[in-house]
């Protein structure tokens, strides 16, 4: 099969495009954190400038979830020990966040530290420098939110955020 898929008797092309890259302190998978929660660093994370303009309402504070292509995962990997612990049980890697998996994204909770023209200053996140991006999108949350958050939540047709 080539870079599509076919969906309902019909081919689909499924193409991602790296919209930036993560520029970490951390070089090597091994002695990463699993979470960014457990002593993961700030890192910059830099758009392509194809990309930049994507940043426009985003600000120091914002809570992002950054998705990224965890270009160093094994893609034939079906089963692993949660967090690498040879004393569990073999565990389906859709039931883990391993980074090893069929098509290997990363979904990182972060929040805004800086705002540059072509450039995120964000954190704690868990991944090595490399990392392609993929996508960012707003953490929405249905609790009560600011003045700021209510009309980005109309702006963009929903009432939580």
């Amino acid at each position: 099969m080539g870079p599509w898929e076919k969906i309902g008797g019909a081919r689909h092309w499924l193409k991602l495009r790296p919209i930036g890259t993560i520029r970490s302190t951390i070089k090597k998978r091994k002695g990463a954190p699993k979470q960014g929660s457990e002593g993961a660093p700030d890192a910059w994370l830099e758009l392509n400038s194809f990309a930049a303009r994507g940043l426009e309402g985003i600000s120091p504070g914002d809570e992002l979830f950054v998705v990224t292509w965890l270009h160093r995962g094994r893609r034939d990997v079906l089963q692993v020990h949660p967090r690498s612990d040879p004393h569990r049980a073999l565990t389906g890697v859709f039931a883990t966040r391993s980074p090893d998996r069929p098509n290997p994204l990363g979904l990182h909770r972060v929040t805004v530290r800086k705002v540059g023209r072509k450039r995120l200053r964000i954190g704690p996140i868990e991944v090595i420098d490399g990392t392609p991006v993929v996508d960012i999108k707003p953490v929405l949350s249905c609790e009560p939110v600011r003045s700021r958050a209510r009309r980005i939540a109309k702006r963009v047709g929903g009432g939580c955020l």
